[in-house]
C-alpha cells in the first residue's frame, strides 16, 4: 500500500528530559506522553533533528527511530487498539508499556508509574501488581498440562500450588477451556492453545487483580474462524472482567471489530486516534484513507452515526387535525407518533388521519400502527438494510428507554456506503439528530422538524 508521505510537525524543542512520575487522571491506566525511541549510537541527536522536522530516513545515520512523538491515554476498562503495518513501531510501543524496553525520552505512565524512572525491583513489582502480558508467540510447555502451563507464571511468582491452579482453572473455565485441564499441548488445536496462553495471562490478572492487559499480535498465527471466535472470547471477557486492554494487530478489520478506540501508526508516528467509526468516516490523511478504504462500512459504522431528525412526529395525545396538518406541512404521507417523554408508539398515516378527521373523530390513539421495528443506536448498518427495505418508512431508531432519537431513510443508507473521499452526487443535507432531551408538545409539531429524513 503506497501513500503520500506524512509530514511530521515543526518543532525546535530540544530533546525531553526524564523526570520524575508524572500524574494522570483517576480514570486513566495508561499514560503515553511525547514518546521516542531511537535505536542507535547517537538518540539524542536523532530525537533533535526530529523535533525540527526531520523524518525517520533523514536520521537513519543516528538511529532508528522506532516510535516518534507518541502520546496518548488508555482509559480504564477500554479496549486501545494500535494498528501498523510492519515495521511502523506498534510492537516496540507495547514494549515499552511493559517495561520490557525504556523510552529514549517522553513519560509511559502505567499504574501510576513512571516506567522511565523506574529501576529493576519497582518494575518487577509493576508487573506483578498491574500489568499482564500476551505474546503472539505463546510458548507452551510441552510437559506440562494445559492447567500447569495457565499457572507457570505464579508459580514463578511463588505462589502456593493450591491457590494457582485455582486461578488457574477460573481462567481456563473464562476461556472456553474447561475440561481440558489435564490434556497437554499436544493434543490441542492452535486456537485451544491460543485460549492457554490468554489463560495465563487471565490467571495472573486474577492472582494480582493486575488492571492492564497487553496483546502483541495475540491472534495473527490464527486461521480466519477461529481468530474470529478469539476476538468474540476476547470481548465477552474485557466485557465480564472489566479490564484495560492494549490490543497491538497489523489487521485493519481486527482492530475495527475490537477497539473502542484505534491509534493507527506509520513510520513510528501515530497519525490518528479515533473511534472505529470516526476512522472511517473521517480519515486524518490519504494515508489512513487508502487504509480503510476496503473496510466493508456496513460492519462498522452504526445508526447512531447515520441516523437524521424525522420529517414529523406528533404526540399520542393530539387530535387527527393536528397530525393531518403537520404531515401536509411537511409533505410526507406519515409521522411518528410519540408521548411527552418521546417514547415511540408507532406511524399514523395520512389517510388514516383524514378519514379520522372526516368522522369527527378527536383522537389519534386507535390510528397508530406499528411500522418500521426500531433498532438501537448502536446496530450495525448491516442490520438495517432488510427492515429498511421492507417499508417506505425510514427506520427509527430508540434508545433503551424507547425514547426516538433518530431516523435512518434508505437514501442516507445509500450514501454511508460512499468513502469519505468519493465524489458524490446528489448531496442531501441530512439534518441534525433528534435531541433526546427535547420536550415534545403540541405547539412544536409540525415547526422546525422537517429535514430530508422524515417519515414518507
Amino acid at each position: 500500500m503506497t501513500a503520500p508521505s506524512i509530514t511530521p510537525p515543526d518543532s525546535t524543542t530540544a530533546a525531553p528530559e526524564q523526570t520524575g512520575p508524572t500524574t494522570t487522571a483517576p480514570d486513566v491506566a495508561v499514560s503515553v506522553r511525547d514518546v521516542y525511541k531511537v535505536f542507535g549510537r547517537r538518540p539524542v541527536e536523532a530525537i533533535r533533528r526530529l523535533e525540527q522536522g526531520a523524518s525517520r530516513d533523514d536520521v537513519k545515520a543516528l538511529g532508528t527511530a522506532a516510535v516518534i512523538d507518541a502520546s496518548f491515554e488508555v482509559r480504564r476498562g477500554e479496549i486501545f487498539v494500535v494498528m501498523g503495518l510492519s515495521g511502523s513501531g506498534k510492537s516496540t510501543l507495547i514494549r515499552m508499556l511493559n517495561g520490557l524496553w525504556k523510552p529514549t525520552a517522553g513519560h509511559v505512565v502505567v499504574g501510576g508509574t513512571d516506567l522511565a524512572a523506574t529501576d529493576a525491583k519497582q518494575l518487577r513489582a509493576l508487573r506483578r501488581s498491574s500489568v499482564s502480558m500476551v505474546f503472539q508467540h505463546f510458548a507452551l510447555l510441552p510437559h506440562r498440562t494445559v492447567l500447569d502451563n495457565a499457572a507457570y507464571p505464579l508459580e514463578i511468582q511463588g505462589v502456593g500450588k493450591a491457590e494457582r491452579r485455582e486461578k488457574a482453572r477460573t481462567a481456563l473455565e473464562l476461556t472456553g477451556l474447561g475440561g481440558w485441564e489435564d490434556s497437554l499441548p499436544s493434543q490441542l488445536s492452535g486456537g485451544m492453545r491460543q485460549r492457554v496462553g490468554l489463560a495465563r495471562a487471565l490467571a495472573r490478572a486474577l492472582a494480582a487483580d493486575t488492571d492492564v492487559l497487553l496483546m502483541d499480535e495475540a491472534f495473527s498465527a490464527l486461521d480466519p474462524l477461529i481468530r474470529r471466535e478469539m476476538q468474540e472470547q476476547l470481548l465477552d471477557l474485557q466485557q465480564r472482567l472489566g479490564k484495560t486492554i492494549v490490543f497491538i494487530t497489523h489487521d485493519l478489520n481486527e482492530a475495527m471489530h475490537l477497539g473502542d478506540r484505534i491509534a493507527v501508526m506509520r513510520d513510528g508516528r501515530i497519525v490518528q486516534i479515533g473511534t472505529a467509526e470516526q476512522i472511517l468516516s473521517d480519515p486524518a490523511n490519504d494515508y489512513v484513507a487508502q487504509f480503510v478504504a476496503d473496510v466493508d462500512r456496513t460492519r462498522v459504522l452504526t445508526a447512531s452515526s447515520v441516523m437524521v431528525r424525522p420529517a414529523v412526529v406528533v404526540p399520542v395525545s393530539g387530535g387527527p387535525r393536528l397530525a393531518s396538518r403537520a404531515m401536509r406541512e411537511a409533505q410526507v404521507s406519515a409521522a411518528y407518533v410519540i408521548d411527552r417523554q418521546r417514547v415511540l408508539h408507532g406511524v399514523v398515516r395520512d389517510d388514516d388521519a383524514v378519514a379520522a378527521l372526516k368522522a369527527g373523530k378527536e383522537s389519534i390513539g386507535d390510528l397508530v400502527h406499528d411500522g418500521v421495528a426500531p433498532v438501537s443506536p448502536d446496530t450495525p448498518l448491516a442490520e438495517i438494510f432488510a427492515p429498511a427495505a421492507e417499508s417506505s418508512l425510514p427506520v427509527p431508531v430508540t434508545d433503551a428507554e424507547g425514547r426516538l432519537v433518530g431516523v435512518v431513510p434508505r437514501v442516507t443508507l445509500l450514501e454511508a456506503m460512499v468513502p469519505p473521499d468519493q465524489p458524490r452526487t446528489g448531496e442531501i443535507d441530512l439534518g441534525a439528530p433528534v435531541g433526546q432531551d427535547e420536550t415534545v408538545t403540541d405547539a412544536a409539531v409540525g415547526s422546525d422538524l422537517t429535514s430530508e429524513g422524515g417519515a414518507a
